[in-house]
């Protein structure tokens, strides 16, 4: 994880350099300086340097990862790296019963909105628990 500390870390530094120049840049414009792309800037400023110290210190704590070793082989990353399920249907209905709950609130239906929760809860359940029964529980 060291790596992905030093990756994090140049980039925050990019943005640390970059941030106050766009508010610099932006400022010399007739309708002053542009506050949502700096606050966007300062932010993700923020959010890199927050995952640059939570890599960094977990970093030192934990034992190395195979492809962190200088001499680490493939063959050390052998062995089982989880359980990767099969096709599903379930996200097809959960991702349409959100698109009929989105475009109740754009027509300003209700009733559509609540035939979408209940079939939104149905499809959500379903794809929650879906390796519990059937072909492929475990």
């Amino acid at each position: 994880m060291k790596v992905e500390a030093w990756i994090f870390g140049v980039t925050t530094v990019f943005l640390v350099l970059v941030s106050p120049a766009y508010w610099f840049i932006t400022d010399g414009s007739d309708h002053g300086a542009d506050w949502t792309g700096t606050s966007a800037l300062v932010m993700t400023t923020l959010l890199c340097a927050m995952v640059t110290l939570y890599l960094g210190f977990h970093a030192n704590r934990m034992d190395a990862r195979p492809e962190d070793l200088k001499d680490g082989e493939i063959a050390d990353g052998a062995g089982e790296l989880g359980f990767f399920p099969p096709y599903s249907w379930w996200p097809l209905w959960c991702a349409a019963t959100l698109g009929v709950m989105v475009f109740a609130v754009a027509v300003l239906a209700w009733w559509l909105f609540i035939i979408g929760t209940v079939l939104g809860a149905v499809a959500l359940s379903g794809w929650i628990f879906e390796y519990y029964r059937g072909v492929y529980a475990h």
